[in-house]
């Protein structure tokens, strides 16, 4: 059986993974996977429910029945839209602590593995190559220094009209990264074979630009 080519992009928090995701997914007509979007609707979820973020086995069962669709760039939760409301930074950490459950990446896996349909499909998260597509036929680990990461944030977050202060969100990505990279269950690391990507002094188009370079030779 011939599976769908798979480009997967792994990195820690706001290294624009997402944002070189899935403009090299629109150049070639992949499907895209934000992976992230899963654990953060999961998040959500959880924050309505009123479940407690450690509880991992009530946390997966969640996980398992939710109906989950991303529609013309809307993401939606049991029918409801949450596009905003699953990026503020309040969720983005709660998606972080429950991250570590495997019961929660567990029940994510098969959602997951459904994304991928010809032509193609780019993904990225966490654990993309080392986890979900390790047969992937791109790796690519796309990072920055937590600096350059907090001021691209507060930057998006200011032109949101939200108010931030960089050194808040350079403290909460160091502990993120922290958690990220030591967690039990598919830490945050680079796969055997993924091609490094440092995107400090690099534009959008410049690492999309990389990463189409790497796939088209």
């Amino acid at each position: 059986m011939n599976l769908a080519p798979v480009i997967a992009i792994d990195g820690p928090t706001a290294s624009g993974k997402g944002t070189v995701a899935s403009l090299v997914a629109e150049k070639l007509g992949f499907h895209y996977l934000d992976s992230g979007a899963l654990y953060r609707l999961v998040a959500l979820g959880s924050q309505k429910a009123a479940i407690d973020p450690e509880n991992g086995p009530e946390l997966g069962f969640l996980a398992q029945k939710m109906l989950i669709s991303f529609k013309n760039g809307r993401v939606l939760l049991n029918a409801e839209d949450v596009t905003e409301a699953i990026r503020t930074e309040e969720v983005g950490l709660r998606a972080s602590k429950i991250a570590v459950h495997p019961e929660v990446r567990d029940a994510l896996v098969a959602v997951q593995h459904g994304f991928r349909r010809s032509p193609g499909l780019v993904a990225d998260g966490r654990d993309m190559a080392t986890v979900i597509f390790p047969d992937a036929t791109l790796k690519v680990f796309l990072t920055a220094t937590v600096l350059a990461r907090s001021e691209r944030r507060h930057k998006q977050l200011i032109a949101k009209g939200i108010p931030a202060k960089l050194v808040n969100l350079l403290s909460d990505l160091e502990e993120r990264d922290a958690r990220d990279s030591s967690r039990g269950t598919a830490p945050l690391a680079v796969a055997e074979g993924a091609k490094v990507l440092e995107t400090s002094e690099l534009s959008i188009d410049q690492a999309v630009q990389a990463v189409l370079g790497w796939y088209q030779t």
